[in-house]
């Protein structure tokens, strides 16, 4: 009826807070949905240095990231969406380092013929930035709070 009120609003209890979901603290891992597996793992082991945790599968790769996991994975039962068009990025996954070790990476990636975005830049809000894409064109920061 017209002037009442929910209980929600005489409470003022946010629905949000009875949410399941709330209970959510991290980002457990991430999955990159691969076109070219061969390179995509390529790409992450001997220009990222990255070392594998475990191999489920020639069709999914897991990395240890801190208390994170990033996983290589063709896309398959659990997606069923067409590939990202060439050229497109997918997702952007931003790699914390400290301000020194932006330039060392930036280095190694023009060591190993990996092209940059941008180089190494202090933004006006407090990070030390670096840009670059992947194999299959996502796009891969590096950067340092400063």
């Amino acid at each position: 009826m017209k002037g009442e009120m929910t209980s929600e609003q005489t409470t003022g209890a946010n629905p949000r807070t009875h949410s399941p979901f709330s209970a959510i603290r991290a980002i457990d891992y991430t999955v990159i949905f691969v076109r070219d597996m061969a390179a995509m793992r390529r790409f992450y082991e001997d220009v990222l240095a990255l070392s594998p945790l475990r191999e489920l599968s020639p069709n999914w790769i897991e990395y240890g990231l801190g208390s994170n996991t990033l996983v290589l994975a063709r896309p398959s039962r659990t997606a069923a969406d067409a590939p990202m068009p060439v050229g497109s990025a997918s997702l952007q996954l931003a790699f914390r380092v400290s301000a020194t070790e932006v330039d060392a990476c930036a280095d190694e990636l023009v060591r190993q013929g990996v092209p940059l975005l941008s180089s190494p830049t202090n933004q006006p809000f407090g990070h030390r930035t670096l840009f670059f894409r992947d194999p299959d064109g996502n796009l891969l920061e590096v950067y340092a709070e400063i």
